[in-house]
């Protein structure tokens, strides 16, 4: 059988000016239904390329995403894109409970009790109760994320893709939304894909963590985050397991981001050594 959501030899190249940027290279990767799969890379690799393309957002020069046995082409419905930028995500004439009730608008479905009611219920899985009629401009950053988690769960989808969901809040906001994100991971069965810098976070979270070569991009390695759930904010992270999974995956990934001497770094290299 196929995996349920699959990423099948994508490559990515942009025209800039007279100038062909490629991207990403040959990416192939098969992620499992209910599945969390997080991310890594250096920087500019091309990590939210990727995600995008995942998405249906932008079209790969060359590949194919599936999705349980469909092409994706355009963005499809079970899937929701969880932004970095969650105070431009939000629209900031709505309230609270407006925004979150804006999926089932979209899908034809915004009136009656029950409607409300649903949308109370995400308001409260993210602990915002209380502030459903508050505008996104009255919250804190981090009540800003939760309620655009409780908008990308009313959409109600099989698929989250998230991109650095969790780097503009402060570091006690992030832990908490880590955890909280995990539940409702596990309570709604959720596919989740997500690019992240913090290697704490993909390997607190994630059942795998694909590392990215520099451009143009390919799978460098996958590696198994085999430690159990579910997983707490502190004795996991101080688990040994977790410490050497981290140290594993940051060692490759500064190697990744550190860059080789120039030639004239080597020239002069070479020189000292000569005149030493």
């Amino acid at each position: 059988m196929s995996a349920f959501l699959s990423v099948d030899a994508i490559s990515k190249t942009f025209t800039v000016g007279k100038q062909t940027l490629s991207a990403l290279g040959r990416i192939s990767i098969e992620i499992e239904r209910t599945e969390f799969v997080a991310v890594l890379g250096p920087s500019g690799c091309g990590k939210s390329t990727l995600l995008q393309i995942i998405a249906g957002l932008i079209p790969p020069t060359s590949g194919r995403v599936m999705l349980d046995g469909k092409a994706v082409t355009a963005p499809p419905r079970d899937m929701v894109y969880l932004f970095q930028q969650y105070n431009k995500s939000l629209f900031p004439w709505r309230t609270v409970l407006d925004n979150v009730a804006f999926p089932l608008e979209i899908q034809g479905n915004s009136s009656g009790r029950s409607v409300r009611q649903r949308c109370l219920e995400y308001i409260a899985m993210v602990g915002l109760s209380g502030s459903e009629d508050q505008y996104p401009w009255q919250l804190s950053g981090g009540m800003q994320q939760r309620a655009a988690i409780a908008r990308a769960l009313a959409a109600e989808p099989s698929v989250l893709l998230m991109d650095e969901p969790f780097s503009a809040v402060d570091a006690l906001t992030k832990l908490e939304l880590q955890t909280l994100l995990l539940d409702i991971w596990a309570k709604h069965r959720l596919t989740v894909v997500l690019v992240t810098h913090d290697v704490d976070e993909a390997v607190f979270m994630a059942d795998r963590v694909a590392m990215l070569s520099a451009r143009p991009s390919t799978i460098a390695s996958v590696t198994d985050i085999a430690l159990p759930r579910p997983r707490d904010t502190i004795a996991t992270r101080e688990s040994a397991s977790f410490l050497s999974l981290r140290h594993g995956l940051l060692d490759t990934l500064l190697k990744k981001d550190r860059p080789g001497p120039t030639p004239d770094e080597v020239r002069v290299t070479m020189d000292g050594a000569a005149h030493g």
